[in-house]
């Protein structure tokens, strides 16, 4: 059992770090650019306290090593993005950033300073787990505005495929480690989190299938009609006067 338990962990650390690593497009592209555009830190500030929030929650369990190292991992990369992004924002942007960041500092703090004062040994394991689950819950179901876009357009255009299948299978992998650790919160987290992006998939999957039927009763449509002006060319003059 604790064998599996590893094998799924380490497996889940690896998948996390792809999905920590799909913003980088993104931020080659800000630095090609040297220019922010129209990009929203707000997903990384989100992400950036999710992680911290399990780092503090590994810390206080026992068992917790391998969730210490992916989330100590995503503190620094998210802290790397969002270094990069106040590089090379704007003065509005900047503001907005500096805003949002102590928005996050102070309900880290709080939280941190809360359970130190008020919860005490197992008490505070629940707390600190009950709110790092919602946290992820929240974060796991902000990619649904991509799926609400796609239903709207009818075009898989805005939703990306590759970060849909990375949370798909983090979150599955990360739910079969909970399963085997018997660890609720991360059960609650990742089973939500498995469950959303399986809907995400099945969108993707459906509307993908729409387009590809609809592009290929297109494509009859037009040889055949191809094939009828081609026919009406080697009409007879008489056949196209009674036409």
């Amino acid at each position: 059992m604790k064998l599996a338990a590893l094998i799924l962990g380490i497996l889940g650390n690896a998948l996390s770090m792809l999905v920590f690593a799909s913003p980088m497009p993104t931020f080659w592209r800000i630095l090609r650019k040297r220019s922010t555009e129209s990009f929203s830190a707000f997903p990384y500030i989100c992400t950036l306290l999710s992680n911290m929030m399990w780092l503090y929650y590994g810390i206080l369990d026992s068992d917790g090593l391998l969730l210490i190292t992916i989330s100590a991992s995503g503190c620094a990369i998210e802290s790397l993005y969002l270094s990069i992004y106040m590089m090379y924002a704007s003065k509005q942007q900047r503001f907005t950033l500096a805003k949002q960041a102590v928005v996050m500092l102070s309900i880290y703090l709080t939280i941190l300073t809360f359970t130190l004062i008020f919860a005490r040994g197992g008490r505070r394991l629940q707390v600190v787990g009950l709110l790092s689950a919602f946290n992820s819950l929240c974060m796991y179901a902000s990619p649904l505005i991509a799926v609400k876009m796609v239903i709207t357009t009818r075009s898989v255009e805005y939703m990306p495929f590759l970060l849909s299948m990375s949370l798909f299978l983090c979150g599955g992998v990360w739910f079969g480690y909970a399963l085997l650790m018997k660890d609720l919160y991360l059960e609650i987290s990742n089973g939500s989190g498995f469950c959303l992006g399986f809907i995400q998939l099945v969108v993707y999957a459906f509307y993908v299938i729409i387009h590809s039927k609809c592009r290929a009763s297109a494509d009859k449509s037009h040889t055949a009609l191809a094939t009828r002006s081609c026919n009406d060319s080697h009409l007879n003059p008489q056949q196209l006067q009674i036409l």
